[in-house]
């Protein structure tokens, strides 16, 4: 319907310009939206008010004139000027309703596009270092990349999902310390304990399996404990395969899966690192202070220069970020998005500085970045902010074994991600309309329970009789509902654009709303067949929507609450 006012408009400008009330090179992008008091009709737009300027001409009788110049069509039942210029548009009842036709036509591919062309993203989400189970943070991450990534693939992207291993650095020979103090039997609260060593009981398991001499089976390695607790390399590979391995059975549960584990000591090995160096160094970007070699980023934006390699000659952890984007760059990803903590905030500018100081064709701004903030989980209205096992924070494991893995998914990713969050254990596992999960999926239920209800009657819907009586369905619930349902093609382009899988969650938290409303008002299993097959056909494109909509969450769809 949308589509269809913006083609009368541009046929409406044209003739405006034909008769000289317009220039002719007016070409504006004409802006259609749905009117949020259905009293002003179904869609409206300001293009009137947009124009009267190079128009010469007061808005309201700009509008009169666009008016006038509309073609006729079937699809619009009136057209009304509202206020200063606004035009609205009140859908026909037959063209409004051809949207059930659609949706059941489509199925699963309604709301899917080819927009992205086949066009290669990488997104790289999560990137835990593996010291530890994964955090609720992480759990955010993981939800949003992984949401951002259907969305992309629903509107045509040729998308790889990509984590990045820390296993190189000060946090994994701290890891290998605590591993190797729990295996000679240190305490935390000794004074033999490492000063940054982690102690949450994770720590003790891997200990006692490396002493058992256990085998770790990870994504890309086996690992065969040596069992001695003096070879600290022998435990730094042993514990870092456990803690792979372990948050590979935390995104497991949480439905999330990777193309590609790519590892920051690969950069090492590899010779990437260095090679980074002399890159930037040949480039005559950097020079010597202090016995550290530093990078001129402020002659790429940043607001100072930066540390490559300090006096002792280790690297900081920007260098390697700067070599492991160059490596995204070679492997031909023109598009990357990193989603990552608020945290990495102050690396956007100096890495995106480093890549252009390496002068290899890279455009300017590129990465891009979805950055999310912190989550404050609470029970009872208290924050919770520990886990025995983890030792210092709320682990996602924790979540998904407290309210499950729809809930988990649907809270972490349905608020923006530039803003706060509070995760209420006693909200996510309430069975109550308040309940954001709860509610979207209770209305594809009520579906299932209306459609079982039909069959139980001896009346099963009638998809025949159903398309040649969808004008029946009139009522202003009804014509709400499936102005709904037309707009999720649109959610779903506009969410991926934007990299923002809430706009999803959002519309279905309104389709639902819309579709609870509708049931209540609306009687389906009336005497009349016409009537009772187009409102069940109605009923079942919504079905289809939500599901279609819970996909792009990583939620399901269940049948029975």
């Amino acid at each position: 319907m949308k589509e269809t006012i913006v083609a009368l408009l541009e046929d409406a400008l044209e003739t405006l310009k034909q008769q000289g009330t317009l220039p002719a090179e007016t070409a504006p992008t004409i802006k259609v939206d749905p009117t949020k008091d259905k009293a002003h009709g179904d869609y409206a737009t300001n293009l009137a008010l947009m124009l009267a300027k190079p128009a010469g001409q007061k808005p309201r009788d700009l509008a009169e004139a666009l008016v006038a110049a509309l073609p006729a069509s079937d699809a619009v039942a009136k057209v009304e000027i509202a206020g200063p210029g606004f035009v609205n548009f009140f859908a026909a009842t037959d063209a409004a309703a051809q949207v059930v036709r659609q949706v059941l036509d489509a199925g699963d591919a309604f709301g899917r596009s080819l927009t992205g062309q086949g066009r290669k993203v990488q997104v790289e989400f999560v990137s835990a270092n593996p010291t530890g189970p994964l955090h609720v943070g992480h759990g955010r991450g993981a939800a949003i990349g992984d949401c951002l990534c259907r969305l992309l693939e629903a509107t045509g992207h040729d998308v790889t999902r990509e984590f990045y291993y820390n296993d190189a650095g000060a946090q994994i020979a701290n890891l290998a310390l605590s591993v190797q103090a729990r295996a000679k039997d240190i305490e935390p609260d000794s004074d033999a304990w490492p000063a940054d060593g982690y102690r949450g009981d994770y720590i003790v398991e891997v200990a006692r399996d490396y002493l058992a001499g256990q085998t770790v089976h990870a994504d890309d390695r086996h690992v065969t404990a040596k069992g001695d607790p003096d070879d600290l390399e022998a435990i730094r590979e042993f514990a870092v395969a456990w803690l792979r391995r372990e948050q590979d059975l935390d995104l497991k549960a949480f439905g999330v899966e990777f193309d590609v584990y790519f590892l920051e000591s690969s950069l090492y090995q590899e010779g990437k690192v260095e090679a980074t160096v002399e890159r930037l160094i040949a480039g005559g970007h950097t020079y010597e202070q202090d016995g550290a070699l530093w990078l001129r980023t402020t002659d790429f934006g940043d607001d100072k220069d930066r540390v490559m390699r300090k006096s002792d000659g280790s690297y900081t952890y920007f260098l390697p970020d700067v070599a492991y984007h160059l490596d995204k760059w070679q492997r031909g990803f023109t598009t990357v998005i990193n989603e990552q903590g608020a945290d990495h905030h102050s690396t956007v500018t100096r890495v995106r500085a480093g890549l252009q100081a390496l002068e290899a064709g890279i455009p300017q701004g590129w990465p891009d970045y979805v950055l999310h903030q912190m989550v404050m989980v609470t029970r009872s209205g208290v924050e919770v902010k520990l886990s025995k096992r983890a030792g210092s924070y709320v682990t996602v494991r924790d979540l998904i074994e407290e309210v499950g893995r729809d809930a988990t998914r649907f809270f972490l990713a349905a608020r923006r991600a530039d803003s706060q969050l509070t995760f209420d254990i006693d909200l996510a596992r309430s069975q109550s309309n308040d309940n954001p999960v709860y509610y979207v999926q209770y209305a594809h239920a009520r579906v299932c329970s209306m459609a079982r209800k039909a069959e139980s009657d001896g009346l099963p819907f009638d998809a025949d009789l159903a398309m040649v009586s969808l004008a029946r369905l009139d009522a202003d619930q009804e014509k709400a509902l499936m102005n709904r349902l037309a707009r999720f093609p649109e959610v779903v382009t506009h969410a991926a654009a934007a990299r923002e899988p809430q706009q999803v969650a959002q519309y279905l938290l309104d389709l639902a709303a819309d579709f609870h409303t509708c049931y209540n008002a609306v009687k389906v299993m009336v005497e009349d067949d016409e009537l009772r097959n187009a409102r069940l056909a109605l009923g079942l494109a919504t079905r289809q929507v939500l599901r279609n909509g819970l996909d792009l969450m990583g939620v399901s769809a269940p049948e029975e609450m």
